[in-house]
Formats: C-alpha cells, structure tokens, sequence
C-alpha cells in the first residue's frame, strides 16, 4: 500500500502532520494498526538510524523524526492497548543518581519506543533502588543507563552492583559521553553503545 510507504517516508522527514493524516487515512482504510507500526513507523526510525549512523542526518533530524512518530503512535496506542496488544519487550531507561542531563536519554527512549519498545522513562538523577524497583515492577527485560558527567560514572557502577547484588538478571546497557567499551566491561554491564541508533541495534541483540 502507498500510503504505508508515504507514511514512513513522512516520519523519516518529520513530518508530524503529513505523519498522522496518513495514520488516519490507514485506520479509515482498516489496516491493523500492529501492520501500521510494523510496516509503517518502525522501519521509518530504522531507515533514520541507519542514516544517523552513517552521518547523512543528525541528532536535530532524528528528533524531529522521533516527534513524527509520536505524534502517529499516539493515534494507534489506544486502538493497540484496547485490543489486547503490547510491544514484546520492556526497557526501562533514565540518567544515573548526581546526573540531570537528558537529551541522550530521551533521544534513546524514543528511538527503542520507534523500534517497538515498551519504555519506561524513570527520568534523571536516579537512585540506583529506584532502577531497581521499576525494572522489578514492570518486569523489564532491560535498563538504560545514561551519563554525562565523568563525576557521575561511579554511579553507573553503583546500579549494575544494586542489580547483581538483588539477583535481578535484567540486562544492562550503558551509554553517555564519557562511557567507553571498557568501562562496560570493568562495571560488568550487558553492553555500550555510542549513539542512540546502536543503541536500538544493541538494545534488540540483548534481549533476543
């Protein structure tokens, strides 16, 4: 159908009201609306990633996609709640405890949310039992953790220990300026990414 290929194409420019006059133009025509993500809305901040990573567009143009996309999924959210549909997985993602930066994090949380994600966006300055407690809540199939300070680091290590200490076998992953591979490594997380778009690619390999 063109109007799917219209519509990812909509997102990938961010388009947010060519984005939700195609969503309804597809609802109206009866297509399900699992078939618009899938088909539609997901491979739109696919193609956007894949872009991001190949430095053809930047964090301003995968924003502005991430909006479209809301704005489309907000129409389809509550035909997909009311149906019994949920997204297959679960993360839960905020900045660590000393740290108020947000704009990678945010930009991760809706670039997993773009690949189908449940996410639970538990905010900034997050206490290490809090990651703990939401993961448990919302049976999370894995935690976000975001940094921006150096100063702030050590907390990363703090809520991988929090959570290996518990026996949660959540999966962890970890990403912000500073973060490294290695650092990773020494703090026992499941893995780091360098921008959001790996971070979906690691996100999907973590937890299939």
């Amino acid at each position: 159908m063109s109007e799917l290929q219209d519509l990812t194409a909509a997102v990938e420019k961010g388009n947010r009201k060519e984005a939700t006059r195609l969503t309804q133009v597809l609802l109206d025509a009866g297509m399900p609306p699992l078939d618009i993500v899938e088909s539609g809305l997901v491979p739109a901040m696919s193609n956007v990633g894949e872009k991001f990573k190949k430095n053809e567009v930047f964090v301003p143009e995968m924003l502005i996609a991430a909006r479209a996309m809301k704005e489309a999924m907000a129409m389809i959210q509550p035909l997909l709640t009311a149906a019994g549909i949920k997204p297959k997985y679960t993360a839960v993602i905020g900045t660590v405890q000393g740290d108020l930066h947000d704009i990678g994090k945010n930009l991760v949380a809706m670039m997993l949310k773009g690949a189908n994600f449940n996410v639970i966006d538990v905010g900034v300055n997050v206490a290490p039992e809090k990651f703990l407690a939401a993961a448990k809540e919302n049976n999370a199939h894995l935690v976000g953790l975001s940094a921006l300070l150096t100063t702030t680091m050590p907390a990363m290590k703090t809520t991988v220990d929090a959570f290996r200490e518990a026996g949660v076998q959540t999966k962890i992953m970890i990403g912000g300026a500073p973060i490294t591979q290695q650092f990773a490594n020494e703090i026992g997380a499941d893995g780091y990414s360098p921008d959001a778009a790996s971070a979906v690619d690691l996100a999907q390999t973590l937890v299939a």
